[in-house]
């Protein structure tokens, strides 16, 4: 399957490193599972969205370490002794790990119904910020 993200480059020359970025970390080959989106909120904020049904909050774990964000589920080991037909739900641990550009961090996450969010928020210091330069006539 592959994922068109892009929407999320800018009009600018190059490309926006975190829509590459997360490309990339779609590409690497990881499993499906879970399922995720990627959403750009604004020129600034951005959304993974992450479906974890059956995780509890003390399950999963995000870490951010060099520009990188993992996100691991481990399920708690609890004795099933039932005799399914069929099992569909799938309840297996998990590790996920999304490229970050530069500047961007983590702002945010939240588990509801099934969901787990994480909100990643671009903040470029003034210094690393594009500045107009005004041209002097002779």
């Amino acid at each position: 399957m592959q994922i068109d993200l892009s929407p999320l480059y800018r009009n600018a020359i190059g490309i926006d490193r975190l829509a590459h970025m997360l490309e990339k970390s779609n590409r690497n080959g990881h499993a499906n599972y879970p399922p995720y989106n990627i959403e750009q909120l604004d020129e600034n904020n951005y959304r993974i969205t992450m479906a974890i049904a059956g995780f509890a909050e003390d399950e999963i774990e995000l870490i951010t370490q060099n520009n990188t964000l993992e996100v691991k589920g481990e399920k708690k080991a609890k004795t099933d002794n039932a005799n399914y037909l069929y099992q569909g739900i799938v309840n297996q641990n998990f590790e996920r790990k999304f490229e970050l550009a530069d500047y961007v961090k983590v702002s945010n996450a939240e588990l509801q119904n099934g969901l787990l969010n994480i909100e990643l928020v671009r903040e470029v210091p003034e210094a690393a910020k594009p500045r107009k330069i005004a041209i002097n006539q002779r």
